[in-house]
């Protein structure tokens, strides 16, 4: 069945995003056309939208609208202007926000990636557009309404087909001779990248973007080795996705970070703890909270993320988020560039390592210390079964690397978690696992 939508007036509605996205499309696209404000959830979403745009879902055993998968939202008072979307933002922090973003301000950041690509000598309108994210994160919807405005063809991705890199090669060929453009997250960019068939189908692509999370510095030099014109990039709910991407060619080069700003955006460095800073034609208008629209915190025009960053010959190099930094033994760290190093370490070592987390906790003398939670990558042949039943060994590989490190960068300890992963998009819920690390038991490092 289509995405359902559900209209409470105002000039708003919520329209779940269902499991054929081209049908979903087309209803965004006509409730868009009609000038409304349309709310995009994941059906595991749509009560927490729901509630943070303080509608009450049907009561249990109550008779159920129609259709059945979706309801009204919007709090009472006066309407607020359409065409615009609503699209969650902030997951990765574990602060949940739902931004509202005009649908000129998307325009404006679609425009200026057709002049960027442009720019690489390729005809935006020529494109074919492939499509594998879910249209309710704002990097699946941006290719929906790049091919609207471009005039190029959109191509939607089963997600299931990234996970099987032979499947996808034989389903979706592609002409070497027309652009193929497609955004991924490092998760998925991994698993084709594991496979020959995923990496020959990659290379026939003439822009890979690749944001969400960092691109692991292993799995840059490997897409660096075969050749493929990745573009490591940069952006957000708030800013309409992309502002600022890297060209294939550079990255090609070596060269570090993701890119300078597009046309449309700038981008600064707040001095002090290093927050970036961008100003675009395409940031948002607001965040609803509590069943209201809080406008977009702007100083002068400019919007503060929250990650920390710097401004390097090649444009913008992320160092990590600013709410994830601690004071260790009177040291600033910020973790994920720690988890970058160790992971790249870890790889150099040949260790089996399929995910790394590092988290902070209390601690009497240097205030706060980082725990390291690891997930063995599966055993095979004679060592089949070694660290999951025996991790201590993994761990004391991992303590060795981290003296490397300065002391302030040391895990205290290493706690192994099977179920340690990040989210389908590549982000890390770092609230879950600060949950998960409160319940195990505090030894002895």
């Amino acid at each position: 069945m289509s995405g359902g939508v559900w209209d409470l007036g105002l000039g708003r509605v919520l329209l779940r995003c269902g499991p054929d996205p081209a049908a979903t499309a087309a209803q965004l696209e006509a409730l868009l056309t009609q000038g409304l404000v349309v709310g995009l959830a994941a059906p595991q979403e749509e009560r927490e939208l729901a509630a943070a745009l303080q509608q009450q879902p049907p009561r249990q055993g109550g008779p159920a609208p129609e259709p059945a998968e979706a309801w009204a939202v919007g709090p009472p008072g006066a309407a607020i202007a359409g065409p615009a979307v609503v699209v969650g933002s902030g997951g990765s922090s574990g602060a949940r926000r739902w931004v509202l973003q005009p649908l000129a301000s998307l325009e404006a950041a679609v425009d200026a990636l057709a002049a960027w690509l442009e720019g690489l000598d390729l005809d935006p309108a020529a494109a074919l557009i492939l499509n594998p994210l879910p249209l309710h994160h704002v990097s699946g919807l941006l290719p929906l309404l790049r091919a609207r405005r471009w005039g190029a063809e959109l191509r939607w991705l089963e997600p299931t087909l990234l996970r099987e890199p032979a499947r996808l090669a034989l389903a979706e060929p592609l002409d070497p001779l027309r652009p193929a453009l497609i955004s991924l997250v490092p998760t998925q960019l991994q698993r084709l990248v594991n496979h020959p068939d995923g990496l020959a189908w990659l290379a026939r692509c003439a822009v890979i973007w690749v944001g969400g999370a960092a691109l692991p510095a292993p799995l840059a030099e490997c897409c660096r080795a075969a050749g493929l014109r990745i573009s490591p990039c940069y952006g957000s709910s708030e800013t309409g996705a992309m502002v600022c991407a890297l060209e294939p060619a550079r990255f090609l080069a070596g060269d570090p970070g993701v890119g300078r700003p597009l046309g449309h955006a700038a981008l600064a460095i707040a001095p002090g703890a290093g927050a970036v800073r961008i100003r675009a034609g395409s940031l948002a208008a607001g965040s609803w909270t509590a069943g209201r629209l809080q406008p977009l915190p702007l100083e002068d025009g400019w919007w503060c993320s929250g990650d920390r960053g710097r401004l390097g010959p090649a444009g913008l190099e992320l160092l990590g988020r600013l709410d994830g930094a601690i004071s260790s033994g009177g040291e600033t760290v910020f973790p994920e560039p720690v988890e970058a190093r160790l992971r790249e370490l870890a790889e150099h070592a040949g260790l089996p390592l399929r995910a790394l987390l590092l988290l902070p906790e209390s601690d009497p003398l240097w205030g706060e210390r980082l725990v390291g939670l690891y997930r063995p990558a599966p055993a095979t042949g004679s060592a089949a079964g070694a660290d999951q039943a025996a991790p201590a060994p993994l761990a004391e590989r991992l303590r060795q690397l981290a003296l490397q490190l300065p002391p302030s960068q040391r895990p205290r300890r290493w706690l192994a978690c099977a179920e340690l992963a990040p989210t389908a998009l590549g982000k890390w819920q770092r609230g879950r696992w600060r949950a998960w690390l409160m319940q195990q038991p505090i030894t002895n490092p």
